[in-house]
């Protein structure tokens, strides 16, 4: 991540500078992203194609942030992982358990409801800071969230495979 670069010695915003493609195909969206990761580049696209020309385009990303129905986004997600972009799936309509398993099994940092955009920021600063030290963003995001995933997919969401959960879900009871 090249932030510190772009930052400003002493800067207190540590997403000052960082260069985010956000792909969702709803523009209020990516306008609520672009005013909550104030300081950061973001780029914007409102379609698959629109997410893969500006991955095309030389830019060089830090962070991607893909919505997962309206633009493919878990099509999109190989790509930017195969670009080494780590990259965070934000949804509304594709919240459930098969979907979340299989953004973590292509190489997804997170999978956050749209319900959380206010707080996009500070998922961010944590899942940048932690992916940066090799450690698991998915440890941080149950530990702030796993209320949410239990009422949304139920309590014993994680007993179809207890073996993938326990990797990633801490602590798995």
């Amino acid at each position: 991540m090249t932030a510190a670069k772009d930052s400003k010695p002493g800067s207190e915003n540590p997403l000052q500078g960082v260069r985010v493609l956000a792909v969702d195909d709803e523009v209020d969206i990516l306008e609520t992203i672009e005013d909550v990761l104030e300081g950061a580049q973001v780029t914007r696209a409102t379609s698959y194609e629109e997410g893969i020309a500006q991955l095309g385009s030389g830019k060089e990303f830090d962070l991607a942030i893909l919505d997962i129905m309206g633009v493919d986004g878990l099509t999109l997600l190989a790509d930017t992982v195969n670009r080494g972009i780590p990259t965070v799936m934000l949804t509304a309509h594709a919240m459930n358990k098969d979907t979340l398993k299989t953004a973590i099994t292509k190489g997804a940092l997170a999978y956050l409801p749209k319900e959380e955009l206010a707080r996009l920021d500070k998922f961010l600063i944590d899942f940048l800071a932690a992916h940066k030290r090799g450690e698991s963003t998915w440890a941080i995001l149950f530990d702030r969230l796993g209320a949410f995933f239990e009422r949304s997919f139920g309590p014993q969401w994680r007993s179809d495979d207890p073996e993938f959960w326990k990797y990633y879900y801490y602590p798995f009871s």
